[in-house]
């Protein structure tokens, strides 16, 4: 059972959903990993990348990331890797710029790129970063400016900052489509996706 109600902010929730993601290559802490998905859905990104080629984690985070009935895992689209080129592959199948939170003399300020594209970010281990092949697969980097004596943020932290600034120029370009009536076919799956989870979710 839906109610009008209810079906009317699935819709609306639906046509928000943009055209970026977020990739989490071997991050290990599931806290990260549930902080950065419930970021993801606040700023209107429906699907989620987690590659995992490291084998002292793989098999926590496939089991971390089975489809729930709960929480914002069961609203968004997660797509679990353990092979780089595989990953990536549909990554640039569905989007047109990869962009890495790497530091290099050629990194632009976050605030300087214009992301209102069809973009994905992508973001490395807590302690080791973004490993040399995935970053192959970058089409460029950035970083976010920081003032003080220690340049790190927690990878949540860092993954927010750089898709709240997204949905920021998303939001000044007038990307937030408020009229569902009028879904691109990518937001009407995505309604389908949230109809049949909250149906599922009463039949338990």
């Amino acid at each position: 059972m839906i109610t009008d109600r209810r079906l009317a902010k699935l819709e609306r929730v639906a046509a928000y959903r943009q055209n970026m993601t977020v990739i989490l290559e071997n991050v290990h802490d599931h806290h990260n990993i549930g902080a950065v998905m419930r970021s993801c859905d606040a700023i209107a990104i429906q699907e989620v990348y987690v590659l995992t080629t490291d084998p002292r984690i793989q098999k926590a985070n496939s089991e971390m990331l089975k489809p729930t009935s709960t929480g914002v895992r069961k609203w968004l689209n997660v797509h679990y890797f353990e092979d780089t080129a595989l990953c990536f592959e549909h990554v640039k199948n569905n989007y047109d710029t990869v962009l890495a939170t790497h530091i290099d003399s050629e990194s632009n300020s976050l605030y300087d790129i214009d992301l209102t594209g069809k973009i994905a970010f992508l973001f490395g281990n807590e302690h080791e970063g973004i490993t040399s092949e995935a970053l192959a697969y970058a089409d460029g980097n950035f970083l976010i400016p920081q003032y003080g004596m220690v340049q790190s943020l927690n990878i949540s932290v860092a993954c927010a900052i750089t898709i709240f600034e997204a949905g920021r120029q998303r939001s000044v370009a007038g990307q937030y489509n408020d009229d569902p009536s009028i879904m691109p076919q990518k937001n009407a799956d995505t309604l389908k996706h949230f109809i049949y989870k909250h149906k599922e979710s009463y039949k338990k």
